[in-house]
């Protein structure tokens, strides 16, 4: 009989260690899981940087300009950047070479370009939605004394009648002269603003207060 009573107690103390042990497995299960569900349901996508890539312009000016070594584009940058604009730059179909740009040849690419008053060199790309634009700057490096024959290609490809231009341009040494003066017919109905030399050694914050006194109403 003792026997028997023996051999019961311990069949009923195996089944409680075996319930205690099965307790415990699932305690730790549900801990180790827990903070991973967690962590799935708070984190959020990284946004995508082009989603603002036009953060913080003024949708209403452009600043387009023409650069063949660089100068006008950082003064472009630079106006752009204090006047919130949008920015465009005027690229050749067929690209400038370092021979082209050899004003000292009369049979450079640029020098018969800018002898002949017929020459408007192609652009690739166009401006999209001009029509939404109020205030242009357009920028350029002085050749000859004139500007570019790229920037009449680019003025005579759109309507400006009613819009604001403002013109820029870098050089050696030489002023804007009458090089804006020249463009107008190719802008008819365009309300053109005195242009600038502007130098391309000036400072983000030189550029900034030659902005200002245009009063674009962008501060």
């Amino acid at each position: 009989m003792k026997k028997i009573i023996f051999a019961v107690l311990a069949a009923v103390m195996v089944i409680s260690l075996a319930a205690c042990g099965g307790s415990k497995t699932s305690t730790k299960t549900e801990q180790t899981t827990a903070p991973a569900a967690t962590q799935s349901a708070t984190a959020e996508p990284t946004a995508d940087a082009s989603d603002n890539e036009n953060s913080g312009t003024t949708d209403n000016i452009l600043v387009a300009y023409f650069s063949a070594t660089g100068n006008t584009r950082t003064i472009a940058e630079y106006i752009a950047d204090s006047a919130k604009a949008n920015i465009y730059e005027i690229v050749p179909e067929i690209p400038y070479t370092d021979e082209d740009l050899n004003y000292g040849n009369d049979d450079s690419r640029t020098s018969t370009e800018q002898n002949d008053p017929s020459a408007r060199p192609a652009i690739s790309g166009t401006v999209e939605n001009m029509e939404r634009y109020d205030v242009i700057f357009i920028g350029y490096p002085i050749w000859w004394g004139e500007a570019p024959k790229i920037m009449y290609t680019f003025l005579e490809n759109y309507d400006f009648t009613g819009k604001t231009i403002i013109p820029f341009c870098t050089s050696g040494s030489s002023p804007i002269g009458t090089s804006a003066i020249n463009m107008k017919p190719s802008a008819p109905g365009a309300d053109w603003y005195d242009g600038d030399r502007l130098d391309s050694s000036s400072t983000r914050e030189d550029i900034a207060s030659w902005v200002e006194k245009f009063d674009l109403g962008t501060e």
